[in-house]
Formats: C-alpha cells, sequence, structure tokens
C-alpha cells in the first residue's frame, strides 16, 4: 500500500467514523479490516487513529480556518479531507505542508467536485498558519 493509499484509506475511516461517532476508532479499524481484502497498513492505523485522538483541536483549527462555515455545514468527505490533513500538519514539520496539501486535494478530487477540492485547499491554506504555533 503507498502513502497516498494510506492516506485515502484513513480519510475513508475518518468519513466512516463520521457517521458512526458512538464506535470507538479500535471498532472501525477492526470492521474496515473484516471487510477488506487489502491489509491496512501501520501508517493508514496511525493517521486515522492519531486524527480521532486529536478531534478536538483538529475541529477547533478547522472551525477557525473556514471563515464563515460550521463544520455540520461541510460535507462529509472533504471534512474527512481537511480533518486528515491537519492531523497531519500538526504532527509533521514544515517541509511537508506541500506535500500534505498536494494529497489531501489530489484524495478529494477522487472523492467530491472541483468546489470541495477549491473550499479544501482555502481552508488548509489558513489551517497551515494556525498550525505553526501547535505542531508537536
Amino acid at each position: 500500500m503507498t502513502r497516498r493509499e494510506s492516506r485515502e484509506a484513513a480519510m475513508c475511516l475518518l468519513y466512516e467514523y463520521s457517521y458512526n461517532t458512538h464506535k470507538t476508532p479500535g471498532e472501525i479499524v477492526n470492521a474496515a479490516v473484516e471487510n477488506r481484502e487489502e491489509k491496512l497498513s501501520g501508517f493508514t492505523r496511525e493517521l486515522f487513529t492519531g486524527a480521532c485522538s486529536r478531534l478536538p483541536e483538529i475541529d477547533t483549527i478547522l472551525t477557525a480556518s473556514a471563515d464563515n462555515w460550521r463544520l455540520g455545514r461541510i460535507a462529509r468527505v472533504p471534512l474527512a479531507v481537511l480533518r486528515l490533513a491537519v492531523y497531519e500538519l500538526l504532527t509533521t514539520g514544515p517541509e511537508n505542508e506541500k506535500i500534505v496539501i498536494n494529497e489531501a486535494l489530489e484524495i478529494c478530487r477522487a472523492y467530491a467536485d472541483e468546489k470541495a477540492v477549491a473550499f479544501v485547499n482555502g481552508v488548509l491554506s489558513k489551517a497551515v498558519v494556525a498550525v505553526g504555533g501547535a505542531r508537536t
């Protein structure tokens, strides 16, 4: 599984989690493993569980970065892409910002329309600034 495929799988898990918040991230991963022919990579698991563990922080950054948009109004695919990208921005160095944003846009392009891609690009460009002081 390539890193992009891992990111894509993690985005799909985040998308599913948005519908099944009563389940734990572990239950979502276990169900995905049972229903997939291909195994989930360690990177996929790390991205998904890491993003889930920091959702309140990620959502705070997204709320501040998505001008005049409540998270509940954002379609679930772009929201999952944004959450994944912000998690990666928080946990990687500034040298990876362009890679993270490009990967997010390509994944969004595969699952949503160009308006969503433009929206994600705009939100991430603002999120990069917000994330600058919050990296760990």
